[in-house]
């Protein structure tokens, strides 16, 4: 199992960012998936998530409205669009099926002007 996440940079505050979540080793289609982000000096919280035929989506109250989470299925890959970023949304993003494989490494996004 593997999770590979990219499309993280820098960023001004109300600017825009699409991460890609690339996942191998499992059957994609049939997990549910999250986004969670680690902010400098705290712990990680989860940010998003879609279930595995891509119903339902979650968000948690601070990025309502302004992320997206979505998946392409045939491709294995997830996305988190990401507009009007704040400063607090710096952190590290990563994906993972809840409580399915190892950790990535992450992609580190930064809002600052």
């Amino acid at each position: 199992v593997q999770f590979v996440e990219s499309g993280g940079g820098l960023v001004q505050p109300g600017g825009s960012l699409r991460l890609s979540c690339a996942a191998s080793g499992f059957s994609f289609g049939y997990y549910d998936m999250n986004w969670y982000r680690q902010p400098p000096g705290k712990g990680r919280e989860l940010v998003a998530a879609i279930t595995s035929d891509s119903a339902t989506t979650n968000y948690v109250d601070s990025v309502k409205g302004r992320f997206t989470i979505s998946r392409d299925n045939v491709k294995k890959t997830m996305y988190l669009q990401m507009n009007n970023l704040k400063p607090e949304d710096t952190a590290v993003y990563y994906c993972r099926a809840p409580s399915l494989g190892p950790w990535g490494q992450g992609t580190q996004v930064t809002v600052s002007a």
